[in-house]
């Protein structure tokens, strides 16, 4: 009975473990939500990841819907253990039925582990679509056309890659310096992300400033 103590102790315990990770997650979940309203002019690829959130959050209340009900079975299995007064037979088949709903429990903690799986896919594929299109330019002075990056951007392409600029419609979904609040004390101006619309264009641009070794803006390197 002791060892049957312990067990369910433990177990308490793992169910406080996954419901307090599981709150971390749906917190995760909010935050990723409200950058993916942030990201809807980003247009296919902002749908795109709407949906993945949606399906992650519909599975995670399914997850914590599961551990709560593992929760109160376990609490009804140690209410059945400590109750002295219960005869041999209604203790026998209440134990009985509690090993079953240990079984199907047992079922549900790996479904749901699965569940976690799936949605750290479904996070790690939403942020690699985040970064698979974007430009990092370093070395632009600050002050630098600061509300006119993006054309800032095409006349960096112009001038070295100007090959490209006939290829390549050179939309831009975002352009932006990074971090966006600008810190007195750095000695470096902030780099600057350009978000493709396209992987491919991005590769393409990527390939011909390893070909050409140097970059240039008006004359000086970057």
């Amino acid at each position: 009975m002791r060892r049957q103590r312990n067990r369910t102790k433990l177990s308490m315990e793992d169910i406080e473990f996954r419901t307090t990770l599981l709150r971390s997650l749906k917190k995760c979940l909010e935050a990723a939500d409200k950058l993916s309203k942030a990201l809807e002019k980003t247009g296919e690829t902002a749908d795109k990841c709407s949906e993945i959130l949606k399906k992650s959050n519909e599975t995670l209340d399914v997850m914590i819907k599961n551990q709560l009900e593992i929760k109160h079975t376990l609490t009804e299995i140690k209410n059945i253990i400590q109750t002295p007064n219960s005869r041999p037979e209604e203790r026998k088949n209440q134990v009985k039925d509690s090993k079953c709903e240990e079984a199907k429990n047992t079922q549900l903690e790996k479904q749901n582990e699965e569940r976690i799986r799936k949605y750290e896919d479904s996070v790690r594929s939403l942020w690699d679509s985040f970064k698979r299109t974007n430009i990092r330019i370093i070395g632009v002075p600050e002050d630098e056309r600061e509300q006119d990056i993006e054309n800032l951007f095409k006349e960096i392409m112009t001038e070295n890659f100007p090959h490209l600029v006939k290829e390549i419609d050179l939309q831009v979904q975002e352009a932006q310096r990074t971090p966006n609040k600008r810190n007195p004390k750095r000695t470096t101006p902030r780099h600057i992300i350009i978000k493709m619309p396209r992987a491919k264009d991005k590769e393409r641009i990527l390939k011909a400033a390893r070909e050409r070794q140097s970059v240039t803006y008006k004359g000086v390197p970057i």
